[in-house]
């Protein structure tokens, strides 16, 4: 991996602020767009812009084909079996909530069980506890261990045989940790529960393959990869999607509409009313493209790398709280004695240096961790140690600062 070079294709990544060159590590959050990826939305609406799958004349036809290519490189991507298993929705956040409207309330019951982790983020915690609600469903959660990690043991005392829903995100937005999925959705299946993984912050990083998972619905979302905003996917297994109605319901996803009845189009697209996320799909499939010319396994190895560099650093300062494990993903999330996350961002952002602070999207894990909010520095392909080291000497310099005023 050449970093200038890969970093040169992102024009955002070339200018200042607050008088200082931007330092991006808010890419957890959402992650800069490189230029193949802009074209392709640029191309599409200036050449082509059309609905797809309605019309036959030149533009819908080719616009068809670039949605529908779209998907299919989606499918090779997470190495699906089908491309009927791929449903383009809004975000992570629409899969989950499709996955737990439309297959959770036919399948649930009262005294079941669903699931899941203190560190999920709220899109995998929320929807389950309005199935939960209406169904008269248990919502359980596997205990976390003092670093932030899972245990597999924990995790079999908790998947019992009221289990039928278990969903766990596969890397952690907060702590970093890698969730070993594959080995719950053994449990899970062993227990007869599905296994739902919230994928948004492991498909922009690592290579999916979720017949190797052997998980049953997987979610992401494109801005998170190089992609553009408003546009994700569910993945789902062929059969669990064919038994499953549809969540949304008007144009294109039907097949016969009568005056008192209607049928649905079959899969996928009974899950996309509407007019589809055209455009998004498209950027999607770039953003796809990009990141195989790189590689996803050059890409994970490389963020690992910076990500112990950037815990070596960081370790370095004095009265610095670090949170999670040490074999992580690509983020480090932190707290500074007696300096609130929110006046070090502010901070940081003076020195040109962007990161997150709150409580990312975690409530439940915050409570865990036992604060209220942390700050966060997450990479991306394009990110360089050189910019760890300024995230440092940015932190020293607001502890300076701080200790200076009161």
């Amino acid at each position: 991996m050449n970093i200038q070079d890969i970093r040169s294709l992102f024009p955002i990544l070339d200018q200042q602020v607050n008088g200082q060159n931007l330092v991006y590590l808010d890419s957890a959050a959402t992650s800069q767009k490189p230029l193949p990826v802009i074209e392709a939305l640029d191309r599409y609406y200036r050449e082509y812009n059309s609905n797809v799958h309605r019309g036959v004349h030149t533009l819908g036809t080719k616009a068809t084909d670039g949605y529908e290519g779209a998907r299919e490189k989606v499918r090779k991507f997470i190495n699906a079996h089908s491309a009927e298993e791929i449903i383009f929705t809004r975000g992570a956040t629409t899969a989950l909530n499709t996955v737990a409207a439309s297959y959770g309330r036919a399948n649930l019951q009262a005294g079941d069980e669903i699931v899941i982790t203190h560190m999920e983020h709220h899109a995998n915690v929320i929807p389950w506890q309005q199935l939960a609600k209406a169904t008269g469903a248990v919502l359980k959660y596997i205990p976390l261990q003092e670093d932030g990690t899972i245990s597999l043991e924990d995790a079999r005392e908790t998947i019992t045989d009221s289990a039928k829903i278990v969903s766990v995100m596969q890397v952690s937005n907060v702590l970093g940790t890698i969730n070993p999925i594959k080995e719950i959705a053994e449990l899970a299946h062993s227990k007869g529960a599905i296994m739902v993984v919230d994928g948004a912050q492991s498909a922009p990083h690592m290579k999916i393959d979720v017949q190797d998972l052997n998980c049953d619905f997987f979610a992401f979302s494109a801005h998170k990869m190089c992609g553009p905003t408003g546009v994700g996917v569910l993945y789902g297994k062929k059969a669990l999607l064919e038994n499953m109605e549809p969540v949304e319901f008007g144009g294109e996803m039907i097949d016969f509409v009568g005056l008192y009845e209607s049928t649905w189009k079959e899969l996928p697209w009974k899950f996309e009313a509407g007019t589809p996320i055209i455009a998004g799909a498209i950027g999607l499939g770039a953003a796809i493209d990009f990141l195989e010319e790189i590689g996803l396994e050059n890409i994970e190895a490389y963020e690992h790398k910076l990500a112990d560099y950037a815990l070596e650093r960081l370790s370095e300062v004095e009265g610095i709280t670090i949170y999670g494990p040490k074999k992580r993903a690509g983020l480090v999330t932190f707290n500074i004695e007696d300096v609130h996350p929110h006046d070090v961002a502010t901070v940081l952002d003076a020195e040109g240096i962007a990161v997150r602070a709150g409580h990312h999207c975690a409530q439940p894990l915050m409570k865990w961790l036992n604060v209220s909010s942390t700050a966060r520095a997450s990479f991306y392909l394009y990110n360089t140690e050189e910019e760890v080291d300024k995230l440092v000497a940015g932190i020293i310099k607001t502890k300076e600062y701080f200790t200076n005023v009161f």
